[in-house]
Order: structure tokens, then C-alpha cells, then sequence
């Protein structure tokens, strides 16, 4: 909370007080590592260097005001070693994009997981060996976030799903101030029985996930707003249920990463859904606002990973997100 500091004026006259005044100046906030890793979480749209065209990340925060990415995506290289794509070494290209991120005053989250490729949450064998995998990739770049996209059979599997859920317990204790974020698929009215078996079994074993991410897309949505939105009560209620939480604690707790343009089963989110998204996202005091992908969020030119199939301008979706972090 801010402080706020007071300064007296001087009587005046002789005697008798003339006047008296006093001005009230707000001091901003002192920032700490939990404000600054909530901040990096809370407006993050994914970025994918391995796929595609991908676009310069300064390029897009000077044209668009977004200051943070989510960078996709971290798998296992064949051991429970991190990579990015399972090939690309922590310390290569990737990590050239982050310097220039935060060179330009920016941060990043790297995702870890994604739909394809071999998943650290179903290499390594325990929790304590994936917490390991995820703690080289908190230190190689200094972070204060993780994002963990649960799906496939990671997330249908029970055993790796607790595994993940034990790891990013173990990184949150070993890692004071580190925010961790957990993004998965979901149905229209919230999580599948899937994601509701994840949640409670985070609220059992004392898993203290900071954003839980749904993906609402590809669940068969036709007003895609609406249709995120109820998905979004569903996961809050669930969250309520399964930790206790209070309205405003639940909906800090949850997220969206929605897909913007065209999904893969055809669904459309346009400009003016998003938009109702983010009015939703800060009227509830959501805790993350996202988007697949950076990427895709251009005049289409014919290729898939580089538009999203609709009518916009370079950078219409990112500059919605960018008016969240603020």
C-alpha cells in the first residue's frame, strides 16, 4: 500500500492561526518479488521461437505497449533434461530472446509442456527429479515465473499429473517469491473431470498454484466470449470449492489464455470477443490474461503460424493484453 506523506504549512499572521494547510502526496507502492512476478504473469501472450516466422519481441513491445512473454516451449531432450522443442540447449537462441526482452524492459515466463513433444512431467520418474528439471530453467535465466501447459496425456495420466503438481510445490518452497502457473484445456463450463481431479489433488497434497490457465478453445464455443466467460465461472467455483477461497482470492487464482482468430476447430475469436474478455478479465481481478499466439497475430499471409485466418492489423490482440498489464 502506498504511503502517503503530509506536509504542514507554516501559520501564518501573529497570534492567531490565518490559515492552515495541509497537502497529501501518494507515494507509489514499494515493488517486491511477488509484485514483480505477478506482474509478469498477469499479461504474458505466447511467444514461439521454434515455430514458424517468429516475430521480433522488441519489434512487437514498441509497436504494441506488451512488456512480458510467455516462451514456448520447454520439453525433455530424451532424459529429464530440459530443452527447448527437446533439442534447442537452455543457453542458445532462447536465451538470446529473453536478454533482449529484458533489455528493452521487459520479462518473460517460460512455458513448459505444450500438446506435442516428450514431457518432462512423463520422463522424469519422480517429483523430486522433475522439480530438479524445473529448477534448472528457474536458474538459467533468473525467474520469477513458470508456466506449466499441462496437456495430452500428461494431463489425462494421474501419475504425471501429481508429479507435476508435487514438482511446482517443491520449486515454490525452494524459490521465495516465485509464481507458478499451470495452463490446461477445458470444456464450456469449466474444467473437464480431468482438470477438477487436478485442482482438488492441489488442494490436498498443499500444491499452491498462484494461476490456474484455462484454454478455452477448441470445446466446441460459438459466442466465444460468452462462452469463455461461463468457462471462467465454472473454473472459479471449482477453485472456491476445492481451497476455500473467497470471490476475489478465486478469481486473482484464475486465468485465460484464449487462442486469438481462428481455432483449430474452426471456432472464431475476434477482436471484439477479446476485447469483452479483457473487460471481464480486469472487472474480476483475473490473475493472467493470454493468448495463442504472437505469432499468429498478423495480417494472414497463407501460413497457419504466422495469422490467425481473420480481418486485423499486426498486433491487435497483443495490444489488448497490453492494456490489461495496466
Amino acid at each position: 500500500m502506498g504511503k502517503i506523506r503530509k506536509n504542514l504549512l507554516a501559520w501564518a499572521g501573529t497570534g492567531v492561526a490565518a490559515a492552515c494547510a495541509v497537502t497529501m502526496t501518494a507515494v507509489p507502492a514499494l515493488s517486491t518479488p511477488e509484485t514483480e512476478a505477478a506482474g509478469v504473469v498477469s499479461a504474458s501472450p505466447y511467444l514461439y521461437n521454434g515455430w514458424g516466422n517468429p516475430p521480433s519481441p522488441t519489434d512487437v513491445m514498441s509497436a504494441s505497449g506488451i512488456k512480458n512473454f510467455t516462451l514456448a516451449f520447454i520439453l525433455a531432450d530424451g532424459t529429464c533434461n530440459p530443452a527447448w522443442d527437446g533439442n534447442r540447449p537452455l543457453d542458445g537462441q532462447d536465451k538470446a530472446t529473453i536478454d533482449a526482452i529484458r533489455g528493452a524492459g521487459g520479462d518473460v515466463i517460460p512455458s513448459i509442456g505444450g500438446y506435442s513433444g516428450s514431457k518432462l512431467g512423463e520422463v522424469c520418474q519422480d517429483s523430486q527429479s522433475l522439480a530438479a528439471a524445473y529448477q534448472k530453467v528457474i536458474d538459467a535465466y533468473g525467474l520469477k515465473a513458470i508456466d506449466v501447459d499441462i496437456e495430452a496425456t500428461e494431463f489425462e495420466n494421474d501419475a504425471s499429473q501429481t508429479r507435476v503438481l508435487e514438482a511446482l510445490k517443491i520449486v515454490k518452497e525452494s524459490n521465495p517469491g516465485l509464481q507458478t502457473v499451470l495452463t490446461f484445456p477445458t470444456l464450456v463450463n469449466g474444467p473437464n473431470d480431468v482438470g477438477k481431479r487436478m485442482i482438488d489433488k492441489a488442494a490436498q497434497i498443499g500444491s499452491d498454484v498462484d494461476v490456474w490457465t484455462q484454454m478455452p478453445f477448441n470445446f466446441g464455443g460459438g459466442d466465444m466470449a460468452a462462452d469463455t466467460i461461463t468457462s471462467t465461472e465454472g473454473l472459479v467455483a471449482h477453485l472456491k470449492n476445492a481451497f476455500g477461497y473467497d470471490d476475489a482470492t478465486a478469481y486473482a487464482h484464475a486465468g485465460i489464455s484464449s487462442m486469438n482468430g481462428k481455432s483449430d476447430t474452426g471456432e472464431t475469436v475476434d477482436q471484439a470477443a477479446f476485447q469483452k474478455m479483457a473487460d471481464y478479465a480486469k472487472e474480476k481481478g483475473l490473475g493472467r490474461l493470454s493468448f495463442w499466439s504472437v505469432n499468429r497475430d498478423r495480417p494472414c499471409d497463407g501460413a497457419p503460424d504466422s495469422c490467425g485466418g481473420i480481418d486485423q492489423q499486426a498486433w491487435d490482440f497483443t495490444k489488448i493484453v497490453a492494456g490489461f498489464q495496466g
